[in-house]
């Protein structure tokens, strides 16, 4: 199964607060964990808000949106895209992490929609389609 794993923003990411060199080599020991167990797949940081923009949808209408957006607790501030065998083996994985943040911080395991949870609405056409777009984006 594949799941996304959200390390959710604080007060410090969203101030552009950098990580400590320890930060970093903890970090980077764990991804390096991750990447020799086959788990990881994708994963970054993400910088604070107010260097992005959010798109509104009303029907037809799209409205931009500049950051910094409100709620910290709810942004995300970096993400991992993992392989595992379970939900319970990430929540493993996640409890070995570093603290990602020098205070108190969160991080939300979410699984990823698979191709076969949409199997009634799936035609043979667009299982070629999904097919090849996974095939040409290297997914």
């Amino acid at each position: 199964m594949r799941v996304m794993v959200l390390v959710k923003a604080t007060e410090d990411s969203e101030a552009g607060m950098m990580p400590s060199t320890e930060l970093i080599e903890a970090m980077l020991a764990f991804n390096e964990e991750l990447v020799n167990a086959g788990v990881m797949q994708a994963g970054d940081g993400l910088k604070p808000s107010a260097q992005g923009k959010r798109v509104a949808f009303d029907g037809a209408a799209r409205t931009v949106v500049d950051g910094p957006f409100p709620a910290v607790g709810e942004l995300v501030a970096g993400f991992w895209i993992w392989e595992v065998a379970s939900l319970d083996e990430a929540v493993e994985w996640v409890r070995r992490c570093p603290n990602p943040m020098p205070g108190p911080s969160e991080i939300e395991i979410r699984p990823l929609y698979e191709m076969e949870d949409f199997a009634e609405a799936m035609t043979p056409e667009l299982v070629d389609q999904e097919e090849r777009l996974r095939e040409s984006s290297g997914s």
